[in-house]
């Protein structure tokens, strides 16, 4: 390959990860036809990216920016996958093809966080963390719990008195 292509295809390549602040590096070489297309329609219904690079050119490509660490230690062939709602998510997605039996050509290598370099243990931890959505749900909850606690203090007393009242008042019709 030509000087001029490898900077035409270094340039597409930063050009596409502009504005990625979290990256995935996975392995797919060795799954057939079938299982690629699979993947790649999952990943495209929940608007994840995934892009069969040359480690050498992606590596050149992301220097000096921070998802410069996810190329330092990659051996073999990559893939690099990102998008989705959240790094959480993503890894999620990327852990559950990595076990899957009926894939095991797909192997999750590693990848960068906040600009910090991930391996491949790391994003099976990070799998396990909760997504955007589910941190969202407990912060709200943690929000309303203590105004549901001072409304049921509240309401306990004003209804027990009601019932009181009621059954006064019901007392005086027979």
């Amino acid at each position: 390959m030509s000087k001029f292509v490898k900077e035409l295809m270094t340039k597409e390549i930063s050009q596409r990860l502009d504005g990625v602040n979290d990256l995935l590096v996975v392995d797919v070489a060795g799954l057939d036809a079938n299982s690629t297309v699979a993947v790649r329609r999952s990943f495209r219904s929940r608007n994840i990216n995934l892009l069969v690079v040359k480690k050498t050119l992606a590596r050149r490509a992301c220097e000096g920016t921070s998802l410069g660490p996810a190329f330092s230690d990659i051996e073999g062939s990559a893939a690099i996958v990102w998008g989705g709602e959240d790094i959480v998510d993503l890894a999620k997605e990327i852990v559950k093809l990595h076990e899957d039996k009926k894939m095991p050509k797909f192997t999750a290598k590693g990848g960068v966080m906040d600009g910090e370099a991930l391996s491949a243990e790391k994003l099976v931890e990070v799998s396990k963390w909760p997504n955007r959505a589910e941190q969202l749900s407990l912060l709200v909850g943690q929000i309303l719990g203590p105004g549901r606690n001072l409304g049921a203090l509240l309401k306990g007393p004003g209804a027990k008195l009601a019932s009181q009242i009621k059954k006064l008042g019901e007392g005086d019709d027979e």
